[in-house]
């Protein structure tokens, strides 16, 4: 897959909580830097004080091949214990957009809640890439001829993360969840 292409990843978990306390956990900004390996901080912007479209926040990232970046996040979409969606942009044009636009993102994130039965919850987190440029169009412009398998591995380690970030947000949506009765 080519980067024009808009790769994505999606994964998913069940969970054994309601999806009110799963949504609590998937709407908490502060919750997948301590699941995250890459994303390390990250604070509300502006006048926002918790999730909701429109509200912005600041990611601060790092990983061993680009060192330490920023992000601005733009929720999207805030769908009570249903959908919680964000768009990423760069804030400084490191990545080649001097100009961040919220309409052509350098990712759009998700995590989308279906109830499942008995009081549980298929949670899904999905990211799509592009179609502004990012930190993997930098290792593209490096080594152009082995894009295909740049945007592979990049998958690769997103997948890994998001699938660390959904065993995190089971393990404490399970550890708070309620005994049966």
């Amino acid at each position: 897959m080519r980067y024009a292409d808009g790769p994505q990843v999606q994964c998913d978990i069940h969970v054994e909580a309601a999806p009110s306390q799963v949504w609590k956990l998937v709407t908490d900004i502060d919750l997948p830097a301590r699941l995250s390996p890459e994303l390390q901080h990250v604070e509300w912007i502006g006048n926002a004080t918790g999730a909701a479209v429109g509200s912005m926040f600041v990611g601060y990232n790092h990983n061993r091949l680009l060192g330490a970046w920023q992000t601005v996040s733009h929720i999207v979409e805030f769908e009570e214990e249903r959908a919680f969606g964000w768009v990423v942009v760069s804030p400084d044009g490191r990545f080649g957009d001097p100009e961040p636009d919220p309409e052509k993102p350098m990712a759009a994130w998700r995590f989308e809640l279906e109830p499942g039965e008995s009081g549980t919850t298929w949670l899904r987190h999905s990211v799509l890439i592009g179609p502004a440029r990012s930190g993997l169009s930098l290792a593209i412009d490096s080594m152009p001829e082995r894009e295909e398998e740049v945007v592979a591995f990049r998958m690769d380690v997103l997948r890994a993360n998001m699938d660390a970030t959904l065993e995190g947000i089971k393990q404490l949506a399970e550890e708070r969840a309620p005994e049966p009765r």
